[in-house]
C-alpha cells in the first residue's frame, strides 16, 4: 500500500464522514461506491467489495462515535427510539455481517443497489412532519421500529454499514419521526449497529486494518465537523441532500451492475 493510496483514502474518507455527520449516515452509502471505484480511476490500488465493507464497518463505527458526541446536547437525540431500534439492529447485525463472506460481490452490489433505490423511494415520498415537536412528546409503534431495525440491521450488516442510508427515509416516511430527531438518533443506533456488523467482519477475517485507520482518522475530523453544520442548516434542505445522494449512488450502483 503506497502513499498515493493512502492519501486518496484519507481524502474520500474525510469526504464521506463530513456528509455523513451532516446529515445523519454512518457514511457507507458514500464511502461504498466512491471506495469501490475511485481509487483504481486514479490509478491506485483498488479494493474488493467485501474488502470495501470490511474497512467501511470499521469507519461507520468512528464516525458515528464521534458524530453522535457532535449532538449530545443537541436534545434531539431520542431514548426510546435508540433503546427499541437499537437493541434489535445489534443482533440481525451480527447475524449479517458474519454471513457476508458468503455471497459474492455482484450479489453485495445488488443487495446495495436495491437498498438505495428504496431510501430514495422512501425520502422523496416522505411526508412533512413538524420540526419542533419535543422529544418528550413524539411518540411511535415499538414494534414496528423494532422490527424494521432488524431487517435493516441483517442487510447493512452484510454491507458492512450501520445501517443510517435506509435507516433515517424509514423513520422518517413509515415511522413519522421529525427529521432532526431522525438524523440524530440515527446515528446513535447506527453505532449500535455497527458494533454487530465489526464483530462479525472482523471474526470472518473481512477487515483490512492499515486502509481502516486511515479511514478512522478522517472521520475522527471530519464527522464532528459535519454534525455541527446538520445542527445549522435547514431540516428540510437535509432530507433532500440526503435523498439526493442516495439518489447518485443507486444510479452508479446500477451503471456499474448492467
Amino acid at each position: 500500500m503506497d502513499i498515493a493510496f493512502v492519501i486518496t483514502l484519507f481524502i474520500l474518507g474525510v469526504i464521506g464522514s463530513f456528509i455523513s455527520g451532516m446529515i445523519g449516515i454512518g457514511g457507507s452509502v458514500i464511502n461504498y461506491p466512491m471506495l469501490l471505484y475511485l481509487p483504481p480511476l486514479v490509478g491506485v490500488m483498488s479494493l474488493t467489495a467485501h474488502e470495501v465493507a470490511g474497512i467501511g464497518a470499521i469507519q461507520v463505527f468512528f464516525a458515528t462515535i464521534s458524530g453522535v458526541w457532535a449532538y449530545r446536547k443537541s436534545g434531539f437525540l431520542h431514548k426510546n427510539l435508540i433503546i427499541y431500534m437499537g437493541s434489535s439492529i445489534f443482533i440481525s447485525s451480527i447475524t449479517g455481517s458474519y454471513f457476508s463472506y458468503l455471497i459474492s460481490e455482484k450479489g453485495m452490489n445488488y443487495i446495495y443497489g436495491v437498498l438505495a433505490l428504496i431510501a430514495v423511494i422512501f425520502m422523496f415520498t416522505s411526508k412533512k412532519k413538524q420540526e419542533d415537536m419535543a422529544n418528550g412528546e413524539m411518540t411511535f409503534n415499538k414494534w414496528l421500529a423494532s422490527s424494521l431495525a432488524f431487517v435493516i440491521g441483517g442487510v447493512s450488516g452484510i454491507l458492512g454499514a450501520g445501517g443510517a442510508f435506509i435507516l433515517v427515509p424509514i423513520m422518517l416516511s413509515i415511522l413519522k419521526i421529525p427529521t432532526r430527531t431522525a438524523i440524530a438518533s440515527s446515528l446513535a443506533i447506527t453505532f449500535i449497529s455497527s458494533i454487530g456488523t465489526v464483530i462479525g467482519k472482523v471474526g470472518t477475517g473481512q477487515v483490512l486494518f492499515v486502509p481502516a485507520s486511515v479511514l478512522i482518522i478522517a472521520s475522527l475530523l471530519a464527522s464532528p465537523l459535519g454534525a455541527h453544520l446538520g445542527q445549522k442548516v435547514n431540516a428540510k434542505f437535509l432530507q433532500w441532500l440526503l435523498a439526493l445522494f442516495i439518489l447518485a449512488t443507486a444510479l452508479k450502483i446500477w451503471i456499474g451492475i448492467v
